[in-house]
């Protein structure tokens, strides 16, 4: 379930639009992660990753930033990840279709609060399991969603690094890890022509003595 989505101005974290969850006693359990979410809108800044799942217990904090703006939603653990963030995709395209040319001049906090009324909508689509079936329209860039890369939340906050810290971080990992695959294949490949060259051998090996026999 997606339980609490804003919108924020990626300079200075000013909050434009949000929508949380109605029912009453959750809404006072996402006091927490409400302001959870706006330490982490401090810490995100434009050498930040543009993708990001940050794990909050039995929530994650999923995050796109796209033309100045950081849109993130609170969702369970168990929802799919694919999902939240083609939601994050559905309601940028929408706000920076109604607000784009407006976000940098307000300086009053939810100023845009009646785009309430598209995120209660979009979320409809992406939580009822019928109409889920139905989204065809998914990016393509979202297919491989392990790549996106997941922290701890109250890691990111306590530790006071900005996020860009730990974009290098997995960065590095990658590399690493396409050093590895190329590694692995050239051992691969290495193993192979071994192969090869012991059956070459034993071919060889067995026409001198058939020659010899014959002769």
């Amino acid at each position: 379930m997606l339980l609490m989505t804003i919108i924020a101005r990626l300079t200075d974290g000013l909050p434009l639009a949000a929508s949380m969850q109605e029912d009453e006693q959750t809404g006072r359990n996402l006091l927490e992660y409400q302001n959870k979410a706006k330490q982490l809108f401090r810490k995100i800044n434009e050498q930040s990753p543009t993708k990001c799942s940050l794990e909050a217990g039995s929530y994650q904090f999923h995050y796109l930033v796209e033309r100045g703006v950081v849109y993130l939603v609170l969702a369970e653990s168990s929802f799919s990840k694919r999902l939240a963030f083609a939601y994050l995709e559905d309601i940028q395209t929408e706000f920076t279709s109604q607000y784009g040319t407006k976000v940098d001049t307000v300086s009053r906090p939810y100023s845009f609060i009646e785009f309430d009324t598209y995120i209660q909508k979009a979320k409809k689509n992406y939580i009822d399991s019928r109409a889920r079936r139905n989204l065809s329209h998914l990016n393509t860039e979202l297919q491989d969603v392990q790549r996106i890369m997941v922290q701890n939340i109250d890691e990111v906050l306590q530790r006071g690094e900005a996020l860009t810290v730990l974009d290098d971080k997995a960065a590095n990992l990658s590399s690493l890890s396409q050093k590895y695959k190329k590694d692995a294949k050239y051992l691969n490949l290495k193993s192979s022509y071994a192969k090869i060259g012991a059956v070459v051998v034993i071919v060889v090996i067995l026409l001198l003595l058939l020659r010899y026999w014959v002769f």
